[in-house]
C-alpha cells in the first residue's frame, strides 16, 4: 500500500446467509463480491449502481457496521476488518457517514443541539469545547441563524435542513473520510445542487476523503476531484 493511501480495500466480499427454518441454511446473497480500491486523502471515488446492487452493503461495510465475509479494509494502516471495539471507536471518529433519509437519520425527539452534542458527550469532548464546535459545524453547513436552529427538532426543518444537520453530524468530530450513501435521492431537485456544492466546498476546505455512492451519474459531476469510478452491477 503506497503511503499516501488513506483507505485501503482488497477483495471484499460482504455476503449475507439465507435460512430455512427445516432445512438450515439456504445459500448466501452476495451484496459485495470482490472490491477493491485505494482512497487517497482529498480524493473522491464514485460508486455508481442501480438499487439492489450492494451500494450500501458495501457502504456499511467500510464503516465497519457489517463484518466482511471475506477481504482487508485497512485505514491509515490500521486493519479495519478485524477490528477490536477500542480500534473500531478510534476508526468511527475518523469516517463521518450522510445517510440517504435525513428525516430518518436523525433522533425525532432530539432537537439540533442536542442531536449534535450526542457524539462530542460519547467521545468525552468537555462543555465549553462542544458549544464552540456545535456553532462552528452549524455555520459551516449554513445553518443561520445558528440560535434558531439548536432549538428545532427534524420535523420543524425541510428536507434540505435535515440533510445539513446530517451533514453537520458527520463532519462533527473532524473526520478524514466521508462516506455519503445516496445524500441527495430524497431530496427536491431545487435543494440537490445546494447540498452536493456544500459537500463538494466541505471536501476542499478539510481535503476530506469522499466515497460517493449514487445511481445518478448526473450527481458524481459535481465532485471534479472525482478520480475513480466504480460502476457497481446488479447480478
Amino acid at each position: 500500500m503506497d503511503t499516501s493511501t488513506l483507505l485501503s480495500v482488497r477483495n471484499l466480499h460482504t455476503w449475507y446467509e439465507l435460512r430455512q427454518r427445516a432445512f438450515g441454511r439456504a445459500g448466501s446473497v452476495r451484496a459485495v463480491d470482490g472490491v477493491t480500491f485505494d482512497l487517497a486523502e482529498g480524493e473522491t471515488i464514485a460508486v455508481v449502481g442501480e438499487s439492489g446492487c450492494g451500494k450500501s452493503s458495501l457502504a456499511k461495510t467500510i464503516l465497519g457496521l457489517y463484518r466482511p465475509t471475506q477481504g482487508e479494509i485497512v485505514f491509515q494502516g490500521q486493519p479495519i476488518h478485524a477490528a477490536n471495539a477500542a480500534m473500531l471507536r478510534w476508526y468511527r471518529r475518523q469516517v463521518g457517514f450522510v445517510q440517504q433519509d435525513p428525516y430518518g437519520a436523525l433522533p425525532p425527539f432530539m432537537n439540533v443541539h442536542r442531536i449534535l452534542a450526542e457524539p462530542l458527550i460519547i467521545h468525552g469532548i468537555r462543555k465549553a469545547q462542544r458549544e464552540e464546535r456545535i456553532r462552528e459545524v452549524l455555520e459551516e453547513v449554513k445553518l443561520v441563524p445558528i440560535a434558531d436552529f439548536m432549538t428545532k427538532y427534524p420535523h420543524m426543518l425541510s428536507g434540505g435542513q435535515q440533510q445539513r444537520v446530517v451533514i453537520a453530524r458527520a463532519i462533527l468530530l473532524q473526520p478524514k473520510l466521508i462516506v455519503a450513501d445516496e445524500p441527495v435521492s430524497m431530496l427536491d431537485a431545487s435543494v440537490r445542487v445546494e447540498i452536493l456544492e456544500l459537500l463538494r466546498n466541505l471536501q476542499s476546505a478539510h481535503r476530506l476523503a469522499v466515497i460517493y455512492i449514487t445511481h445518478d451519474l448526473s450527481a458524481v459531476r459535481h465532485f471534479p476531484s472525482a478520480s475513480s469510478l466504480c460502476t457497481v452491477e446488479k447480478s
